[in-house]
């Protein structure tokens, strides 16, 4: 397919044997196909993507006229199977020079075939005095570079923790984008399974994106609720995500230390203490099995954090107070606490 790819060794005689320049583009840096690009790239239209990866894996530049034949084809990509596009974009995500490689997919028109969600994102304005970077894509490139050694996953979460923002865009007093969180977690779970990601991997990938701006409510949370978030098997993935989402825009890392202090500390006060109630321990009482078991539950796991309640007997007494029976509970926002109130639970 490119000719840095093509070099053939020859094991009796110990030598490479190179008959379409390739290493000549290795010393250039050069990602070239072999010989015409349009005639490779129709062979196999995967080869586009892959272009744009390998550039980004080697930190390679590619060559103008494989550039230009990549750009006239890249809308035909789509005739590729999401399982190989997958894998391919995957590798891109996590290579060393994945933000230019995100930038190759822009210009080429890659990026509006494969994931029209993000390409979205370009132009679209963010108030200037949280964003002085740009706008959202070009504030996602920079969350993207930012990135530690990522794995694919928390590539894929740090390259849609903001495709919410195109469609919940709205400018009264200042640019906001109300609810972005959720509408692009519902977009990063379409787009996950487009791209035939694993149930598991779309519910990380997912979770990620609803819950990016969550670690920075930490400090204002009851105690018992943020050592509970900070015991979530994904604390690391979030909170690597906070970092480079404000080192890709107003580079204010003071809650980032906060909660590194945070979980020092919590690791230091040892395991997470025993569950005192379940599910059934609530059937047993006489409550109705329903989605209000998650608020009960969470309740209870807040008071015993916070050293309200030590034992199975009082977390019933807890629920029993909180929690009338038959009562109402709804959804509680985070650092809140579920508050009994006339016949019912409101929350």
């Amino acid at each position: 397919d490119f000719t840095v790819n093509a070099l053939l060794y020859d094991p009796v005689d110990d030598v490479v044997l190179d008959f379409v320049g390739g290493r000549a583009d290795l010393e250039a840096r050069l990602i070239r196909t072999v010989g015409d690009p349009a005639e490779r790239f129709a062979e196999d239209r995967l080869r586009l993507l892959r272009a744009v990866r390998f550039a980004a894996e080697m930190e390679f530049v590619i060559e103008p006229a494989t550039l230009a034949a990549l750009a006239a084809l890249a809308p035909t990509i789509r005739g590729v199977s999401a399982e190989r596009v997958r894998d391919e974009l995957l590798r891109l995500l996590v290579a060393p020079g994945r933000a230019e490689g995100l930038r190759l997919m822009e210009t080429t028109g890659l990026l509006a075939a494969v994931l029209p969600e993000v390409a979205a994102m370009a132009g679209v304005p963010q108030p200037p005095e949280f964003h002085p970077e740009g706008d959202v894509l070009t504030h996602t490139v920079l969350a993207l570079q930012h990135l530690d050694r990522p794995t694919p996953i928390l590539a894929l979460a740090t390259l849609l923790h903001d495709v919410g923002k195109p469609p919940t865009l709205s400018v009264a007093d200042r640019i906001r984008f109300n609810g972005h969180a959720g509408a692009g977690a519902l977009l990063a779970e379409a787009i996950s399974q487009r791209l035939r990601l694993s149930a598991a991997e779309t519910r990380a990938v997912t979770t990620l994106v609803r819950d990016h701006l969550r670690v920075r409510d930490l400090p204002k949370m009851r105690p018992g609720r943020a050592r509970r978030f900070l015991r979530r098997e994904d604390i690391g993935d979030l909170l690597e995500l906070h970092r480079v989402d404000c080192q890709a825009s107003h580079g204010d890392l003071s809650i980032y230390r906060w909660v590194q202090t945070a979980l020092d500390d919590l690791a230091a006060a040892g395991a997470r203490p025993m569950r005192l109630l379940t599910g059934d321990d609530l059937i047993a009482m006489g409550y109705a099995q329903g989605p209000q078991f998650a608020v009960i539950l969470d309740a209870v796991a807040d008071a015993q954090e916070e050293g309200q309640i030590t034992t199975p007997e009082e977390a019933r007494a807890f629920v029993r107070a909180t929690f009338p029976e038959g009562g109402h509970v709804a959804s509680v926002e985070p650092g809140s606490r579920p508050r009994a109130r006339g016949g019912g639970t409101h929350v």
